[in-house]
């Protein structure tokens, strides 16, 4: 795989990426022992494909490269559980077994070019798939899959016990295996599926995926998403060996989090702290400074998880120095591979006293795959016009990781989130950090609970409160948010504030950006947010 990815993209093929499609499946079938002519689909029968079923033919690319597939037809679903061959399914590769009016999506291929697996792009594939099945109000996906290291034990065992081995982890067979993990159960087992399949022994799994949203009455589906869910952590400040055991520990949140089909994971602010304990010979400025160089390879570390486990992530917030000025950002690494940086506008006074940090200076909401995001790290939240801004640009979710020592501390994070999520009618998600870094200065304590807050009105909890982690315990919440109670709300609350306010009287808008310089050192303080 390239050392960095800028960009992956899932969409319906299209004619004019054939060369790179044939490459990719070449590629694919390289090592499979298969008496095949040619490993790949000619030209045509894509151009056929894409005529008869365009919708059913996706292709995951990366930085614009195409490096997977996956292609299907709807067929009858009496004829997809019924013994049959590759061949007839597909009506002797001429797609004319393809009907409208049938059940099922039948999946006739799917590879991954082996430089681009690890990246879980195959399960984003199967998840396209089961979304398309929904939206077509199909009543399940069926295919029949290869046991390619069936082979390796034929003389020992049969193709029932082969599966019962694989799906108790005893032998680990990757085509089956993937298939399990993707909620596929087995149907039955075929004899002479794919003619030539030696490492499968011409043996084929019949499996299926159940869409529990069928209806057999026509239904129209919406397609658009309502129903966000986010994984927040709160995280514990612990001693970490090195960088890699940070990427550790944040994974294995990640894979938790991806694993509740989250679509972001929220990190607090500066929890790469831990990193400093090597540097506390230094100064506190000094230290910190030494941990800005994490900066650049985290970023490029969880864009590649964000990637891995199909997952929006917001990294929390990290030191980084550009042009000699120490900032704390943070990144949101998209599932499509892309990035953007949001930096803390607002500087308390110890980070200026202890740290000699500065400020931001852009105000800026982000584009996502589900909806329009603002991103403020701690402080910020705390000044009202910000969130009032990104509410103007359409902000439908405020995620605000922060890092507090003391519980008033976390009392002005907490209250002021909660009357951002009023006064824009928005929902705001805040992640903290607990537990103590005895070893690290100007770190040593931390209080946190971690929450997401809402409007507060008929359609959400009387409280305000969606839901909130145990207090300084390390713990993830996860949390379904639905976007179309806000529209509701802007239209039709018991009050509308965003509609309400005067604007003939009074309106906020942002200035262009002011140069800003580090201040100078003023005498020390303990409180710090």
């Amino acid at each position: 795989m390239q050392t960095e990815i800028n960009k992956v993209e899932l969409r319906n093929l299209k004619v004019e990426d054939y060369k790179q499609l044939r490459l990719t499946m070449q590629q694919a079938y390289k090592g499979a022992d298969m008496d095949m002519e040619q490993p790949y689909w000619d030209e045509k029968d894509i151009k056929r494909l894409l005529k008869i079923f365009p919708e059913g033919q996706l292709v995951v690319l990366v930085d614009d490269k195409v490096v997977g597939s996956a292609l299907s037809l709807i067929v009858d679903h009496k004829k997809a559980t019924m013994n049959h061959t590759y061949e007839k399914i597909t009506g002797n590769y001429s797609f004319d077994t393809h009907d409208y009016e049938g059940e099922v999506l039948y999946g006739i291929d799917v590879f991954i070019d082996p430089a681009y697996r690890g990246l879980r792009l195959g399960r984003r594939l199967y998840d396209a798939r089961k979304e398309l099945c929904e939206q077509l109000n199909l009543r399940s996906i069926i295919f029949a899959g290869r046991m390619p290291n069936f082979n390796e034990y034929a003389e020992e065992l049969n193709p029932k016990e082969y599966i019962d081995k694989v799906r108790l982890k005893e032998i680990h067979d990757p085509v089956l295996a993937f298939q399990l993990s993707n909620d596929f159960h087995v149907i039955k087992v075929m004899r002479n599926y794919l003619e030539g399949d030696k490492n499968s022994q011409d043996y084929a799994v019949l499996m299926e995926w159940n869409n529990i949203y069928y209806d057999k009455s026509p239904v129209l589906i919406n397609t658009r998403k309502s129903i966000i869910r986010l994984g927040l952590v709160q995280w514990q400040m612990r001693p970490l060996a090195n960088v890699e055991a940070l990427f550790e520990q944040a994974e294995f949140f990640i894979d938790a989090v991806s694993g509740y089909s989250s679509d972001f994971a929220l990190f607090p602010e500066l929890f790469v702290a831990p990193l400093m304990a090597d540097f506390n010979h230094l100064s506190e400025a000094d230290a910190i400074r030494e941990i800005a160089r994490y900066c650049e390879p985290i970023r490029k570390r969880f864009q590649e998880m964000a990637i891995s486990y199909n997952i929006n992530i917001i990294t929390g917030s990290m030191p980084m120095v550009e042009d000699g000025n120490l900032y704390n950002v943070g990144f949101l690494c998209k599932r499509d591979g892309t990035y953007d940086m949001y930096t803390k506008i607002h500087i308390t006074p110890n980070e200026v006293n202890y740290w000699g940090m500065v400020g931001g200076n852009e105000i800026k909401t982000f584009d996502t795959d589900c909806g329009k995001i603002g991103i403020m790290i701690c402080y910020d939240v705390e000044f009202p016009e910000l969130s009032r801004l990104m509410a103007d640009e359409g902000m439908e979710i405020l995620f605000v990781p922060f890092l507090t020592d003391t519980q008033n501390g976390y009392t002005r994070v907490k209250c002021c989130a909660q009357a951002r999520a009023i006064e824009n009618e928005c929902y705001v998600a805040i992640a903290g950090c607990v537990g103590n870094l005895p070893g690290v200065n100007n770190m040593d304590i931390q209080y946190a609970q971690t929450a997401v807050f809402t409007p507060s009105d008929f359609s959400f909890p009387s409280n305000g409160i969606k839901a909130e982690a145990t207090p300084n315990t390390e713990m993830t919440i996860i949390v379904d948010v639905d976007l179309d109670l806000l529209k509701e709300l802007h239209e039709f609350g018991s009050v509308r504030i965003l509609k309400d306010r005067r604007q003939d009287l009074y309106r906020i808008k942002k200035q262009g950006p002011a140069q800003q310089k580090p201040e100078e050192a003023k005498p020390k303080t303990r409180t710090r947010k």
